[in-house]
């Protein structure tokens, strides 16, 4: 594919073939995902479909059973073929305009029947051999309602062949007083000219796909199963929940699971960018792509091939780069009536001036420079490129967009809403006290609290246990998100969570009784300001109240003075105490505060900041996920073993916090970049076409013009791989 034109064709060309439910046609890797029901159509219905649109698809591709290995393989494969054909087609039109050039400008001079025909051998051969390739997708793009460049290249070279040979058969079959007006040159040149610009877009095509590649081929493509107690090697996209496999020392893991026998160290880094290796023992989790140190292991296999953590990532990627920024509708609207309009120009130019009074081939040479000049090749990439480019450069720095949609509004982002437990805290509370200082009820408060993974129970059970409490199996477990616990422990029921959550059931905090004293007078007079309390109830009353400390992270407050230099006003957003909420926000450095804040209020807080500027929502748990789905870019904290966050668009595989100013400098590059190249184009068309019309740039100069835009475009997004923030250095500017 080409241009914009080429996608909506493909699109347009699958979408009629019945059982199709969605197709994401990816530009700059060449590639289409098709969600198809199998019951209804084939693969090969889809590839047909295709090939009548004027592409081909290799067949390799078509394998819906094909593993993750074997899959990359056949995109290698692919890319190979095509770089090669064009490397073909490229040698082929260059060896022979070269000569054609060098015949033409002796004009006849030595002998002008033996020039004639050289010339119309060596022409035919240009457009009729490499050339070939325009006309059909040029002709099948006409055939569809929809011509694009690869019709404005066969129309332009085309006319040169077609007229050049006409007049030759003519002047070899008539009297031949003087030479014919023949220039197979400049449709020589055209094809050439053309061909070296698509191989050096094959070329940089291949560079925007380094990152998905790059992931994949961290995974081996074959695992040792263990079975009937023998290795046996296996394709690893083979390999089902369940099997086991081992992982000798110095070898990458095929599969994500659990080890069930050996320990060693595993360089994580791939997935965490965690550079010290990672100890692992019995029951650990391991990763697919991750690399064993020093110990034999025996993993139980939880995910394999597609299913993968490293695929997962990859597939992220993949469709990230995909996917379009809105800004690229512009482009599209406009490649969408742009060949017609060229189409009627370069008509219009061969009329006026044929009505000027020049001579038919001056006014068919000026339409052809036209036609050439036109081609919207570097339009059609101005978006997607560099969208590619700035997404895969994210997956670098541990940062994963979902499109570039997301990127667009990343980068107009003013108003960031913080989460405060997890994210701008360490997310590790721990206990502190007790109040009364009773064993007993920290013990059932444990309890309950033992079947939650919420950091704040963590620290409750992890402050039991180093009392040496015995804790005991908790029963009827119910969980409030934002609020706390409740479940049945021996003959108790247990609540423990937020004053509201406890009140809401019932819980008597005015006078409650059996309750000690010193309890009450702390909840009024706001004593442990520095910690977030949770309180007890047991049996419906007010037991005690239990104080855990979480410190801010040691990047939150250097991340929230960032945010305020790139313009962003930070937010806390947070179900904690004001007392504890304000103490955080001071720290940090954050003056505006939502405190108290259950899950759904926090989503409508963010719709109600969203009345004040575009915002971008920061959270790291289930908590979150209302106000990560309500704002308009939702940021999702995790390690790379956590990255399903389906609400968030944009996740953060490492560092925390501390990358937060990156999601929004990188995404402000890419949209200078995007318009940068929209710009360039723009204006290369807008002065170029005149001048072409104007007879002031011969059709031999407009195909080399046009093949160096897209070049050019292409090389300006591919400056993003090397990114780096402003505290890293003075690339972030470009």
């Amino acid at each position: 594919m080409t241009c914009a034109a080429c996608v909506r064709r493909v699109e347009q060309a699958v979408a009629g073939v019945p059982g199709v439910a969605s197709a994401a046609v990816n530009l700059p890797l060449s590639r289409a995902r098709i969600v198809l029901d199998l019951e209804i159509a084939t693969t090969q219905q889809l590839a047909t479909a295709i090939r009548e649109a004027g592409y081909e698809v290799p067949q390799d591709l078509l394998d819906v059973t094909a593993t993750g290995g074997s899959r990359l393989l056949a995109i290698e494969r692919a890319e190979h073929e095509e770089a090669r054909g064009l490397r073909r087609d490229a040698t082929i039109a260059i060896a022979v305009t070269i000569p054609l050039f060098a015949i033409a400008m002796t004009h006849g001079l030595v002998d002008p029947m033996a020039s004639v025909i050289v010339q119309l051998v060596l022409g035919s051969i240009v457009f009729l051999g490499p050339g070939f390739r325009y006309v059909r997708r040029g002709f099948a793009a006409v055939r569809h309602g929809s011509p694009d460049m690869n019709t404005l290249i066969a129309l332009g070279a085309g006319a040169a062949w077609l007229s050049s040979t006409v007049a030759s058969l003519r002047w070899l079959a008539g009297p031949r007083d003087h030479m014919p007006e023949i220039y197979f040159e400049a449709g020589a040149a055209i094809i050439a000219f053309v061909m070296i610009g698509k191989l050096l877009e094959a070329r940089a095509r291949a560079r925007l796909s380094e990152a998905v590649r790059g992931l994949l081929s961290l995974a081996p493509a074959t695992a040792r199963k263990l079975t009937d107690q023998r290795e046996v090697e296996v394709d690893a996209g083979l390999l089902a929940p369940g099997d086991v496999i081992t992982v000798r020392p110095g070898e990458r893991l095929a599969a994500d699971g659990t080890i069930v026998e050996g320990s060693s160290a595993l360089d994580e880094s791939m997935l965490t960018g965690e550079s010290m290796p990672i100890d692992k023992a019995e029951g650990s989790p391991v990763y697919a792509g991750t690399l064993n140190h020093n110990g034999a292991l025996s993993v139980r296999v939880a995910r394999a091939g597609a299913d993968t953590t490293l695929a997962r990532i990859a597939r992220a990627v993949e469709d990230a780069q995909g996917q379009k920024a809105s800004i690229a509708r512009l482009a599209d609207r406009v490649s969408a009536v742009f060949v017609p309009a060229v189409l009627v120009i370069a008509g219009g130019t061969f009329g006026t001036w044929l009505l000027a009074g020049t001579d038919s081939s001056t006014a068919l040479e000026r339409m052809v420079a036209v036609l050439v000049i036109a081609c919207p090749c570097a339009l059609g990439l101005a978006t997607p490129a560099a969208v590619a480019v700035g997404t895969a450069r994210g997956a670098q720095l541990g940062i994963l967009f979902k499109g570039g949609e997301v990127l667009e509004v990343a980068s107009r982002i003013t108003i960031a809403c913080l989460d405060k437990t997890g994210t701008l805290t360490t997310g590790k509370p721990t206990f502190v006290s007790i109040t009364p200082d009773a064993p007993e009820v920290l013990r059932l408060a444990a309890s309950a609290e033992h079947a939650s993974e919420h950091p704040i129970a963590r620290a409750i059970v992890d402050g039991a246990r180093a009392r040496d409490l015995v804790l005991e199996r908790a029963t009827n477990v119910t969980i409030a998100p934002g609020g706390g616990v409740s479940a049945k422990v021996g003959n108790h029921t247990v609540l423990v969570g937020t004053r509201d959550y406890l009140a809401g059931d019932g819980v008597n905090f005015d006078n409650p009784p059996d309750a000690p004293s010193h309890v009450s007078d702390a909840t009024t007079a706001g004593r442990l300001p520095a910690h977030t309390l949770s309180f007890v109830a047991i049996d419906g009353r007010l037991a005690g109240m239990i104080a855990v400390a979480d410190p801010p992270a040691a990047a939150a407050r250097e991340t929230i003075a960032k945010l305020r230099a790139l313009g962003i006003e930070p937010v806390m957003i947070t179900g904690d105490r004001e007392e504890t909420a304000r103490q955080i926000a001071s720290a940090v450095g954050i003056t505006r505060i939502h405190a108290g804040a259950r899950p759904t209020e926090k989503a409508a807080i963010v719709l109600a900041e969203r009345a004040r500027g575009r915002v971008g929502m920061i959270g790291d748990g289930v908590n979150d996920a209302p106000a990560l789905a309500a704002a308009d870019l939702g940021i999702a904290l995790g390690s790379g073993t956590d990255i399903a966050a389906a609400a968030a668009d944009v996740t953060l595989l490492h560092g925390g916090i501390s990358a937060l100013p990156t999601v929004f400098e990188l995404a402000r590059a890419t949209l200078r970049t995007i318009r940068r190249n929209l710009i360039a184009a723009f204006a290369y068309n807008v002065v170029c076409i005149p001048i072409a019309a104007a007879g002031l740039l011969s059709p031999v100069l407009a195909s080399a013009a046009m093949s160096l835009s897209s070049v050019t475009v292409l090389l300006s997004s591919l400056r993003l791989k090397k990114w780096r923030s402003l505290e890293r250095g003075p690339r972030a500017r470009e």
